[in-house]
């Protein structure tokens, strides 16, 4: 799950900068990070500070959005079935 969601937030902010016409260097001195850890992003490795992600996704004017999920495996967290109705 984590190689998947790494995976996507690189290929976002990849296609984004690239659109931009930025290179690593130039959205790294943007958003206040090192090149490094440009290319870790990009790269999609999965142990990253959240703090500097979120500074490039906002120089991209990208944004990081939590839902809650409505598959098995959520409902599997909370007990339920996927075909039960939750009580009212």
């Amino acid at each position: 799950m984590l190689d998947s969601f790494s995976g996507a937030v690189a290929a976002e902010v990849r296609a984004r900068r690239v659109r931009l016409g930025l290179t690593q260097q130039e959205l790294a001195d943007m958003a206040g990070v090192s090149e490094r850890f440009v290319r870790f992003v990009e790269q999609g490795k999965p142990s990253v500070q959240l703090d500097s992600l979120t500074a490039i996704l906002e120089t991209l004017g990208l944004e990081l959005r939590l839902a809650t999920r409505t598959s098995q495996a959520a409902h599997a967290l909370t007990g339920q079935s996927g075909d039960q109705e939750a009580p009212r």
